[in-house]
């Protein structure tokens, strides 16, 4: 195999123009890794920070059962206005198709049903908080 020594000069010139400590390359078979030392620098300190109003699902009895998730990104509402009755509380029994919420995206108010019958366990997001695509919404018995 012959070492491209032009390529491999580009490369780490992109690592200082892109402030890089690192940058991996790839072109069929062919891969080419190159990284600059650094000296006496503090390894960076992992810290993890969970926002207040997102609640956090951990492997116990709690996330037992069905999740309801969110089908876009956007913003969730719990009520189909502001001060109106919520969709659901905990402890309501609902049934397939019901909508326990609406998502927001691009001013478009989309409705989010319930995927199987069952009884509201947990309500994991707050009214008006941002939602990712996938995100557990609200969890069935």
């Amino acid at each position: 195999m012959k070492i491209d020594k032009k390529l491999i000069k580009e490369l780490v010139e992109n690592l200082k123009e892109f402030n890089l400590s690192e940058l991996e390359y790839q072109d069929g078979e062919t891969k080419i890794k190159v990284s600059k030392a650094q000296k006496n620098i503090e390894a960076p300190k992992a810290s993890a920070v969970v926002p207040q109003n997102k609640a956090v699902l951990k492997d116990s009895d709690e996330t037992i059962g069905t999740r309801i998730k969110s089908p876009i990104i956007g913003t969730a509402y719990l009520a189909p206005e502001p001060g109106a009755k919520k969709f659901v509380e905990v402890g309501d029994k609902i049934k397939k198709g019901q909508t326990v919420m609406i998502v927001e995206a691009m001013k478009t108010m989309n409705h989010v049903p319930s995927t199987v019958d069952g009884e509201v366990k947990k309500i994991l997001v707050s009214d008006g908080q941002p939602v990712e695509f996938g995100q557990t919404l609200i969890l069935l018995k």
